[in-house]
């Protein structure tokens, strides 16, 4: 199976890979591809970064879990994801604890060179603490980020490097981590001579998402980020691309999103306390790399590491509304998320409404419901990974601009309600009393004789896959 490498750099890099984890859930498909995420942020502690993490080991501790060997009735989780670096993330020597002074050894230095630094740093360049990230600062970040290439994560992303793999990167360019770190991490992967399968990285498909300014942070005379600046970084930051990525064809796909930043997060400096709120724009990055997994791998060819047609895509809804439901995406991205998400939050919907009140039915009985409820499997990771994902709803309804595809607060009394936007189709039986989760256990009844897999795992997601799929067929014809 090929392989495709998902760097995410920075706060916005974890974030999309957390949508994108999300959607890989639900059973969005990406061609087959290995998922295999490397989170680069100075950061260690970053609550995005963490929460990212956590959600990450939930997914694959749940997918080792389940075989998709032959042909099968479930595709939640269907899509394997892979660490080769310790828990996901690309460590970076010498930035915990250190001002970036002592990073390049200031003290050392003639007073020639220090001359020189004072052109490039300010003393609060000079003096920044690194260990919470370069606070927009991208100067600093593009010498600190080069050591990325001597790393022993590094090699091991080279050595596992395979034919057919492939690369995407997800970054902002209105920041300090993201800017700098992009344009350095493709030029080490296209000219990185010396790494093991170094001809098949330097030729390998790359694409990238680039997230122009889409959120602000509240003023704080005692922080150092000002969302003033976002804008002016951008421009710079585009105006060097324009040079070293796109002018020089390094890259297959580009992709370009944007919004107006209709809200201020808390002007946080970083470490446990900066976990932003799941926003629209990084779903749509996420989509961006179902894209790139998708495309053909025709046009994605290079010549000694340059594009031979280099494509460029932004990303655009049908409607401009403030709040987002399926009906208000394109066309192609409704085909791509509105059924499987629907599915995915039915199935979330039950196991937390429902489960506990089913073991006495008959197809719980015959799947041994009871015992399921006490292992690992559902009581620490399943479980966990759905508050993670309805966490992930109410936060991009909640954010500006909101996504808010589901009434989420849709309960027994109203369950076919809960896409919005869309009526459900409703029977005369249903109209005089057999509806809402009565439905769903008489589809789980009918459904149960037919799951053929082995292990109560793979009976269970199966038959919630199967009856999720029929329900949203019937009621909403996804």
């Amino acid at each position: 199976m090929a392989k495709l490498y998902v760097f995410g750099i920075g706060g916005t890099g974890s974030r999309v890979i957390k949508s994108l984890t999300m959607l890989l859930a639900s059973g969005v498909e990406v061609n087959d591809f290995e998922i295999v995420p490397i989170i680069i942020d100075p950061d260690q502690a970053n609550g995005d970064v963490t929460r990212t993490v956590d959600i990450l080991k939930n997914y694959q501790y749940i997918r080792n879990k389940l075989s998709f060997s032959g042909p099968k009735e479930n595709k939640f989780f269907q899509t394997p994801i892979t660490n080769i670096t310790q828990n996901f993330k690309l460590e970076l020597s010498n930035v915990k604890n250190d001002k970036f002074k002592d990073y390049i050894e200031y003290a050392s230095l003639d007073e020639s060179n220090k001359a020189l630094l004072s052109l490039l740093f300010s003393d609060e360049n000079l003096n920044s603490d690194m260990e919470v990230g370069f606070k927009g600062n991208p100067n600093i970040g593009s010498v600190v980020l080069n050591q990325f290439k001597k790393s022993q994560d590094f090699k091991e992303f080279a050595s596992s490097f395979g034919q057919d793999d492939r690369i995407f990167i997800v970054s902002s360019i209105f920041g300090g981590t993201g800017a700098a770190g992009f344009p350095l991490l493709l030029k080490n992967i296209r000219q990185g001579s010396d790494l093991p399968n170094a001809a098949l990285i330097q030729n390998a498909p790359i694409g990238a998402i680039t997230m122009l300014p889409y959120f602000g942070v509240a003023p704080d005379e005692t922080s150092k980020t000002d969302k003033a600046t976002f804008i002016s970084k951008a421009k710079a930051a585009l105006k060097y691309y324009e040079k070293n990525v796109s002018g020089n064809n390094s890259i297959n796909s580009l992709y370009y999103i944007g919004d107006q930043p209709n809200n201020d997060y808390e002007n946080n400096v970083g470490a446990a306390i900066q976990k932003n709120d799941a926003h629209f724009l990084e779903l749509a990055g996420a989509l961006a790399i179902v894209d790139f997994a998708k495309t053909d791998a025709f046009v994605l060819q290079n010549s000694n590491g340059v594009a031979n047609s280099p494509n460029y895509k932004e990303f655009g809804i049908k409607n401009k509304v403030d709040e987002i439901i399926f009906s208000d995406l394109g066309e192609n991205t409704q085909s791509i998320i509105k059924k499987n998400l629907t599915q995915y939050q039915f199935f979330n919907l039950y196991l937390k409404d429902q489960l506990n009140e089913a073991k006495d039915r008959n197809w719980a009985i015959n799947i041994g419901l009871d015992t399921f409820l006490t292992n690992s499997f559902y009581n620490s990771y399943l479980k966990t990974f759905n508050n993670y994902f309805s966490e992930w709803l109410s936060e991009l309804k909640s954010n500006k601009i909101s996504f808010k595809p589901f009434n989420l607060e849709a309960n027994h009394s109203n369950l076919f309600d809960m896409v919005n936007g869309k009526k459900p189709e409703t029977s005369l039986l249903e109209k005089i009393g057999s509806k809402n989760y009565h439905k769903y256990n008489l589809i789980l009844s009918k459904n149960e004789p037919t799951i053929k897999d082995t292990s109560k795992e793979e009976k269970f997601m199966s038959l919630f896959y199967k009856t999720t799929e029929d329900l949203v067929k019937e009621k909403y014809n996804f």
